[in-house]
């Protein structure tokens, strides 16, 4: 993340924490000083989380739960940062995805970003803070979403509440962005398309120093950006 990233004991919550892009994100706020706060409904995720010791984990929480978002950022008011890495991805033909299936697209990548960004807001400080979303290639590129159109519509979704969210809050000194990747190079990834050229995909590592900018103290000018991570995909 960067030597001159300071965190120092500032909170921050990392939805998504335990994942293979949450877990390269909350290491480097923890090395830069962070507290962090991180969800999880997998015991199992949990369990195996390597920075378990080092955060405060809020077990059995469903985002796109209201109460439960609440339960999350309850006890937070000196929040600087909210992370939302949490989503989920689907594949699937627009004549194949019913109704179920666009609406839990919706509701994984969409509801559970604004609501997290709705309770943050009433979590920052007098200082402000920093928003940090995911939205994806597709969101920016839509025709790339042939095949997983739902998916698309659901993270443009989240590109266009970033954009409107930011114009919303910025005399608040509060800072909204995205970040949007194409295919992240993890083991899940990998094992799904085994023929693609994995090393042209982006790293955890590489798409959480731009996260970590993102959120950071020291990005006091961008916000209502939503930053290609493509790597040389």
């Amino acid at each position: 993340m960067g030597e001159h990233m300071d965190f120092g004991n500032r909170t921050v919550i990392v939805t998504g924490g335990t994942g293979a892009l949450g877990i390269a994100v909350v290491g480097a706020l923890l090395d830069a000083g962070a507290q962090c706060r991180v969800p999880y409904l997998i015991d199992a995720e949990a369990d195996s989380f390597p920075h378990r010791d080092r955060v405060t984990l809020v077990p059995r929480c469903d985002l796109t739960d209201e109460s439960d978002v609440d339960r999350l950022y309850d006890g937070v008011s000196n929040l600087w940062a909210s992370i939302h890495l949490a989503g989920g991805f689907g594949m699937g033909d627009l004549a194949d995805t019913d109704k179920d299936s666009l609406m839990r697209m919706l509701n994984m990548n969409l509801v559970s970003c604004y609501l997290c960004c709705r309770r943050a807001l009433a979590a920052f400080g007098p200082e402000g803070g920093r928003i940090v979303n995911v939205a994806a290639r597709a969101a920016l590129e839509p025709r790339q979403g042939a095949g997983t159109t739902a998916y698309t519509v659901s993270k443009a979704g989240v590109s266009a509440l970033t954009q409107a969210l930011a114009a919303e809050v910025v005399q608040q000194n509060v800072l909204v962005n995205a970040v949007a990747p194409a295919v992240i190079d993890t083991p899940a990834n990998r094992a799904a398309m085994p023929r693609a050229d994995h090393q042209r995909w982006p790293s955890p590592a590489e798409i959480a120093a731009t996260v970590g900018f993102l959120a950071a103290p020291d990005n006091e000018v961008t916000t209502g950006g939503v930053v290609p991570v493509y790597g040389r995909a």
